[in-house]
């Protein structure tokens, strides 16, 4: 083939991928609104106000864009969640770039880059830091595989960049770290360990790093002891139990297509230089094994395998009978189309939200029952302000019994001239309870029992409800909203003893 013909060829494999990557962020822009902020997001929208080098629940990233939406797009849903659609599809460019990368056609290109659409099509919908740690980590994932298949020590800056990012969004990135530190040890790129280029891309990572390292420093480290406050909750509740199962579920029908991926940078002739690669996968698994990480904390690594896979089943056919190679080719990508498919029917907020459609995905998806009902909440909150004495207003709070509650607030209350929440958990506590203190609080979030336990006085008030019906953890697990004056100890005393993880 003439040069320009390559030329030609490679235009046409980038124009797919950005289509690709356009069709995905098209589909969030035109579903991000359908139903409500979900209950992670409206912590995620409140931290963006208060903008900070780090946070008891994860690092700065997810917030700062957080705050550009917001100056961006004032409070709108599909505007708050505009950069998470963006970052997973960028991922899904960057997944048919390694496939190029690795010698795919442009037809290996798109498989691999479908392959990825239905797990960004889940991980989009929301704001949250899932998406922001799946780009950072298949960005270093492609370069990673720039650096395999060109030896050349100088995307060693650029996977330093990629890991700075990602330690500003997720601290897991640590582990796709260690994958590449293993590949590179026990593969015949050890040479490249002996660059500067290394250790200036270490120098970066750490540089990019080190706002959110002094925070932590500076507030004991607090993101560590939420860490394994969290992580013990999981394993005790049964969250990660179903980790290899939870693979299966994440990859559906795609799944032979990553396992092709294992077999090109382990078992193949073809895949021999990009032996470290694999490390991509199977370190993280068996690291995620051990410690009990849950399911989806794997999700990034299946991009490389994609790319790898479509590269070598491309391989593996191209000396069939035509019949035979059409067939399979037919097959690989209706395996896809169904993945999407499903991904896109049970974890994209499509169906109008009183359908018998969204009801079925509610029970598949339990995220879309945490969006409903937040409005409503605040609502009933402001009826049962109005209904007290006016005298009491002055001295009023609203006490939240998680982040969730305390975020609605903010977002809807200003509304209805509602004081902002004060609430125990995570980086609410560090906010305080307001000076003067509080005398008479609206209580949501906790039951009867804490209220006459802390308080003087207490009354039920109202109950959490939606208008559409739908059980969530707000009207099931804690549907009272109380009205409790006078608390018995001191503010300081209370407050300090009342910080929570969640």
């Amino acid at each position: 083939m003439s040069s320009d013909g390559r030329t030609g060829t490679s235009k046409r494999g980038l124009a797919i991928l950005l289509a690709l990557g356009a069709t995905v962020l098209g589909v969030h822009l035109q579903t991000g609104g359908r139903y409500g902020f979900h209950r992670d997001e409206l912590a995620t929208l409140d931290d963006a106000r208060h903008l900070a080098w780090g946070y008891v629940a994860y690092p700065p990233v997810t917030p700062f864009f957080g705050w550009i939406s917001l100056k961006l797009f004032g409070a709108s849903l599909t505007g708050f969640r505009f950069f998470a659609a963006v970052s997973v599809s960028v991922a899904v460019v960057l997944t048919g770039l390694m496939a190029r990368a690795l010698g795919g056609s442009t037809g290996a290109q798109a498989l691999a880059a479908s392959a990825a659409i239905p797990f960004a099509l889940g991980a989009g919908t929301l704001m949250q830091y899932v998406s922001f740690d799946y780009l950072a980590w298949v960005a270093c994932s492609y370069f990673f595989v720039l650096l395999c298949k060109s030896r050349d020590p100088r995307w060693w800056l650029a996977i330093g960049g990629c890991i700075g990012f990602g330690m500003l969004t997720k601290y897991s990135i640590v582990v796709c770290a260690l994958a590449i530190v293993a590949g590179v040890l026990f593969t015949d790129l050890r040479a490249l360990f002996r660059s500067k280029w290394l250790w200036l891309g270490v120098a970066i990572s750490l540089l990019i790093f080190l706002p959110n390292l002094l925070w932590q420093i500076q507030n004991d480290f607090v993101s560590l002891d939420f860490l394994r406050h969290i992580h013990e909750r999981d394993v005790r509740i049964g969250r990660t139990r179903d980790f290899l199962p939870d693979q299966l579920k994440l990859t559906l029908f795609t799944f032979p297509l990553a396992l092709l991926g294992l077999c090109f940078y382990f078992a193949s002739k073809t895949g021999r230089p990009f032996r470290a690669l694999g490390c991509l996968y199977a370190i993280p698994l068996m690291t995620f094994i051990v410690a009990k990480g849950r399911g989806y904390y794997l999700a990034p690594a299946y991009s490389v395998l994609y790319a790898g896979g479509a590269v070598f089943g491309a391989e593996l056919i191209a000396n069939l009978r035509p019949v035979w190679r059409i067939s399979l080719q037919w097959v690989a990508w209706a395996s896809i189309v169904i993945t999407t498919c499903f991904a896109a029917a049970y974890f994209v907020p499509i169906a109008p939200v009183d359908s018998g459609w969204a009801r079925r995905a509610f029970n598949v998806n339990e995220d879309f029952r945490e969006e409903i009902g937040w409005s409503e909440l605040v609502q009933k909150v402001a009826q049962i302000r109005d209904s007290l004495d006016p005298a009491e207003h002055s001295r009023l709070a609203i006490l939240a019994g998680n982040y969730s509650e305390a975020g609605a607030i903010n977002l809807y209350g200003k509304a209805y001239g509602l004081p902002e929440a004060i609430c125990g958990t995570n980086s609410f506590w560090a906010r305080g309870y307001g000076d003067p203190p509080p005398e008479t609080l609206i209580v949501i979030g906790f039951t009867r029992e804490f209220g006459d336990r802390y308080f003087e006085s207490c009354e039920l008030a109202g109950r959490i409800t939606n208008k559409y019906d739908v059980a969530n953890e707000e009207n099931t697990d804690h549907p009272d909203i109380l009205v409790c004056r006078h608390l018995r100890e001191s503010w300081p005393e209370f407050w300090k003893k009342f910080r929570r993880y969640g």
